[in-house]
């Protein structure tokens, strides 16, 4: 493994916002150095794309933990903070994982099977429970298609950067696929741009 390029950054920073007259709630907000694949242009096995992406899930875990101890109701976790970045299209499908509509009533930490082999989003959602707090975090999404969809890609797949919400309980609660605009014919141009203002973090969507 190795790691990013980036200064080494480990901040939880509280926030007391206002929901309403009588409401509010602390929000925590995380970064860190990710750990990244050592091959991210090579397409690799289901196996070896979970390793980095449980070592960088460790590092989250204690950032949870604190900020759930520190009185926060919501943390949100980094973009590519799981997987990294620096992909193909081809390379990045291991890392990806089927993810629900929200509407579907999903706790992956107690049903993790019931989607597929969804490992990622059952750790997410342990964490959220374990220490009740709803997590943010930045994953990817797969949604086959066929022939049917006049823009399905060749592959059969459309792939998407993905933002997930899990409740104190672990539920899925929202996906988020950031938006891009391409055809099978066209390359997919970023519309949604991260914090770091690289276009490749989020090249490999298709819609």
């Amino acid at each position: 493994m190795i790691r990013s390029y980036f200064p080494k950054v480990a901040v939880v920073a509280l926030l007391a916002l206002s929901v309403g007259v009588l409401d509010t709630f602390s929000a925590a907000v995380y970064e860190h150095t990710v750990i990244l694949p050592n091959r991210t242009e090579t397409p690799v096995s289901k196996e070896e794309g979970l390793l980095p992406m449980n070592k960088n899930i460790d590092v989250l875990e204690k950032a949870v933990k604190l900020a759930a101890k520190q009185g926060a109701h919501i943390i949100v976790t980094p973009e590519d903070g799981i997987y990294g970045w620096v992909f193909t299209r081809e390379s990045i499908y291991p890392y990806l994982e089927d993810i629900p509509d929200p509407g579907v009533n999903w706790i992956p930490c107690r049903e993790p099977w019931r989607f597929g082999n969804t490992p990622v989003q059952q750790r997410l959602s342990c964490l959220a429970k374990d220490n009740s707090i709803y997590v943010v975090a930045n994953i990817g999404d797969m949604k086959p298609c066929n022939a049917s969809d006049p823009q399905c890609p060749p592959d059969g797949r459309y792939q998407y950067n993905t933002d997930v919400v899990f409740d104190s309980q672990g539920k899925l609660v929202a996906r988020y696929h950031k938006g891009v605009e391409s055809t099978p014919q066209k390359q997919s141009r970023c519309t949604t741009m991260t914090w770091k203002q690289r276009v490749v973090s989020c090249c490999y969507q298709t819609r």
